[in-house]
């Protein structure tokens, strides 16, 4: 049953992708502005732009473009970006990364945080604790990604400097590892030196993205849990005399995760979007930042790569989710 609905789930990623490849295509080639216009050098000769459409293969008919472009992306070549002059596959290596880090890092923060504050709000239920709790979730909803950034940023950056305020590491850093996943490669070879100057530059933008994350996951969680907790199996557990702690913890919260799970996974993928505005904030170089930078230069190759890349991020991150609660769910377990 699993397996069938996986191969589904799979043809479903890859239509929708290619959905994807022909909506940006399209809209990128009727927006307004002139890439070649942003790159030329004052004073250009006619005959100098269209030597530099031709190099960039945009003199040619939309069709013609789009079956060049797909075809060079399933041999895995996304083109040359048009601002930067360098391979958009190798730019996308270098960037990713650090935004799938810092991504990870938020959706770690976030799943405790949410975890731990709505099972204390399901002990203190019917008091004035939970209306507390519920106030202050209801804060952490209201605000935005950004603005927790730049509250971040006044705080812990200007009155009370004790984290960097921008960048990813030191620049030292760099030469010693051998990858771009610097706090996961620090972490396993044992250099924890660079690990925790890799996670002092991710504290800020890390909580900046986890905070509306674990808002969310603080409601349906605490919610899930207060409808478990009124279970028969659950008041069985009560009468052998087990703690209000063991009974959430280990009763209700194990029928509760699989409807959490599903809202985090595609909260997750908002959180990778919400790494633009946070990555520009802080410097932070990941592909959020340097989706802007594209966008400001029309940098076409680098937005359909870019695109793509979010696009494929947001699929898979939803078909391990959906298989994930399957596998928990018996019923679909077995048919």
């Amino acid at each position: 049953m699993i397996a069938s609905a996986f191969l589904k789930r799979i043809i479903m990623a890859i239509v929708t992708l290619f959905g994807v490849a022909i909506v940006v295509f399209l809209l990128l080639r009727v927006a307004p502005g002139d890439p070649i216009a942003m790159m030329i050098a004052p004073g250009a000769s006619t005959q100098d732009i269209a030597d530099l459409r031709a190099r960039y293969g945009l003199d040619r008919p939309l069709l013609v473009q789009f079956v060049i472009w797909l075809g060079g992306i399933l041999h895995g070549d996304f083109g040359v970006s048009i601002s930067l002059r360098r391979n958009v596959l190798e730019l996308l290596g270098e960037r990713l990364p650090a935004t799938l880090e810092l991504a990870i890092v938020a959706c770690a923060v976030a799943v405790a945080l949410g975890g731990a504050v709505a099972i204390a709000g399901t002990l203190v239920r019917r008091s004035r604790g939970e209306a507390t709790i519920d106030a202050v979730n209801g804060l952490l909803l209201a605000v935005p990604d950004f603005v927790w950034a730049l509250a971040f940023v006044l705080i812990l950056g200007v009155l009370w400097p004790v984290l960097p305020l921008s960048g990813r590491s030191d620049p030292s850093v760099d030469a010693a590892l051998s990858t771009r996943f610097y706090l996961f490669e620090s972490v396993l070879t044992g250099r924890f030196g660079v690990a925790r100057d890799t996670l002092a530059h991710m504290i800020m933008p890390a909580l900046a993205l986890a905070l509306p994350l674990a808002a969310v996951i603080i409601r349906i969680l605490k919610e899930a849990l207060s409808e478990g907790m009124v279970q028969d199996y659950v008041l069985m557990a009560r009468v052998k005399g087990m703690t209000e702690l063991r009974l959430i913890a280990g009763e209700a919260l194990r029928n509760s995760v699989g409807p959490t799970l599903a809202l985090t996974g595609v909260q997750f993928t908002f959180l990778i979007g919400g790494t633009v505005i946070v990555e520009r904030i802080f410097a932070y170089p990941g592909i959020g930042s340097m989706a802007i930078d594209a966008v400001i230069n029309r940098d076409l190759p680098l937005i359909q790569g870019l695109v793509l890349v979010f696009g494929a991020l947001f699929i898979l991150v939803n078909l391990l989710i959906d298989v994930t609660v399957a596998s928990l769910n018996p019923k679909l377990r077995h048919g």
